[in-house]
């Protein structure tokens, strides 16, 4: 094996440690296991609550008004960062635009009820714990430190080792054991980003980067036990965390063998196609020594330190400019549907009988909540919270876990990021999962009740 400097062990082995600290270190904290970038985000949240809602009101404006001014600028050969942060098709232009006006709409409370409540906008943009303004913080933190997870080696180490497992399982490369764990253990979101950062540095082709994104982006421990709290049922944790693991591996094992993932590209970022052998163990190399090779060499050439912290920066402003405006923009559309019109309900009656068989308790009040879940993952816990049956409570919270894809975070963020991933494709991603999980679900709640 080639010989690498100290520098180069050093830069190896101990940033990647504090990569792997601060992304998938779980910490007991007052408010329950919480990963360490993640209490980086709440201090920062805190510290900037008083002003984050119109910091994000501003960066909407210049994201919405960049994007309109570029398309009257023509583009030169060479990439700008102006490019990066601003040239972007209609679509999405008017998704900045609308971000501006529902974002105007709740913080001047001027416009239809539906818009300016507290459920809805204000759920995304409100300084208390809105998701768009915890988004900042997050994406400030994520955007500086992912690079010791993606930079110095780490993934290409773990990646030798674990593709015995995660290739043959769920057809996605050794290296993504590191995104799957990040999301599990920290939050779907930092799973997400670093998913999109590896997808556009070509080390994930289309559909491999679409299938981690849709199936391993699952939420925070935390957010498990407010779930749980919201339907009054905390002291069933390790039967409803023990299930939302087995029927997730089982999503996992399923979904990227079938429509609409196995049918995404095995191209990479750039449209070229993937090296069918570019994780094969190379003749004088077991798994451990072409690991650490090829962790050595990601490391050596990312020796300037300078030039990394420089792309980091570079990365935050594009999550703040290019991801925040739509999750803004889908998340308020999604839950205006959800809690002011009867799309979802509507949507969720063909339920009914499914959940009847099953002999799911109250089964036309748990239906309306199936299809909810796409707007935001605690409506259907919010809405089957007063439901007199344990095994149904418990039901519910358990899908809307499962089902993974809510257009309020999730959704909002993979539609936001470079991902290969349609909405009609979340959508039917979404679908497909919850009528995978109701009669697993629907078992284990009548072993457990």
């Amino acid at each position: 094996m080639k010989k690498f400097t100290l520098y180069t062990w050093f830069l190896f082995i101990f940033l990647s440690i504090v990569g792997v600290f601060l992304f998938i270190t779980p910490m007991n904290t007052e408010d329950g296991l919480k990963v360490p970038i993640a209490l980086l985000a709440n201090a920062v949240s805190d510290l900037t609550a008083s002003f984050i809602h119109w910091f994000a009101f501003i960066i909407f404006i210049i994201a919405a008004t960049g994007s309109v001014i570029i398309k009257f600028v023509p583009q030169n050969r060479e990439h700008t960062i102006w490019d990066s942060l601003f040239r972007v098709n209609w679509f999405w232009t008017i998704m900045r635009i609308l971000a501006v006006i529902f974002a105007a709409m709740y913080l001047f409370q001027a416009g239809p009820e539906s818009f300016i409540s507290d459920y809805t906008a204000g759920l995304l943009i409100t300084p208390d714990g809105g998701l768009v303004t915890m988004m900042f913080s997050l994406f400030l933190f994520a955007g500086l430190l992912l690079p010791l997870l993606t930079d110095f080696g780490l993934l290409e180490f773990f990646g030798s080792m674990m593709v015995k497992i995660m290739r043959p399982l769920f057809k996605i490369p050794g290296r993504s054991a590191i995104d799957c764990l990040a999301s599990w253990v920290g939050d779907g979101t930092i799973g997400v980003l670093l998913t999109a950062r590896q997808y556009e540095d070509g080390n994930y082709t289309a559909r491999e980067a679409a299938t981690i994104a849709t199936t391993f982006s699952v939420v925070s421990i935390t957010f498990c036990f407010v779930v749980l709290e919201t339907v009054n049922l905390n002291n069933y944790f390790l039967q409803f965390y023990g299930t939302v693991i087995v029927v997730g591996l089982i999503l996992a094992f399923i979904m990227p063998r079938i429509y609409p993932l196995r049918q995404k590209a095995d191209t990479n970022f750039d449209g070229s196609v993937a090296n069918e052998k570019r994780e094969d163990i190379p003749e004088g190399y077991n798994a451990i020594s072409f690991g650490l090779h090829n962790a050595l060499t990601k490391a050596e050439s990312n020796q300037n330190l300078g030039k990394v912290i420089a792309s980091g920066f570079k990365n935050v402003l594009e999550m703040w400019f290019a991801i925040t405006p739509v999750i803004m923009a889908f998340g308020t559309i999604a839950l205006v549907l959800a809690e002011y019109t009867s799309v979802f309900k509507i949507l969720g009656m063909p339920f009914e009988p499914i959940l009847a068989v099953l002999q799911i308790p109250f089964a036309d009040e748990a239906a309306q909540t199936m299809i909810v879940g796409f707007a935001d993952m605690l409506l259907p816990s919010i809405l089957g919270a007063g439901i007199e049956s344990d095994l149904t409570r418990f039901f519910i919270a358990t899908v809307s876990v499962t089902q993974l894809i809510y257009m309020s975070e999730v959704g909002g963020l993979i539609l936001g990021t470079k991902l290969p991933i349609k909405i009609w494709d979340l959508f039917i991603i979404f679908l497909i999962r919850t009528l995978i999980s109701i009669p697993i679900i629907a078992l284990v709640a009548h072993i457990i009740f």
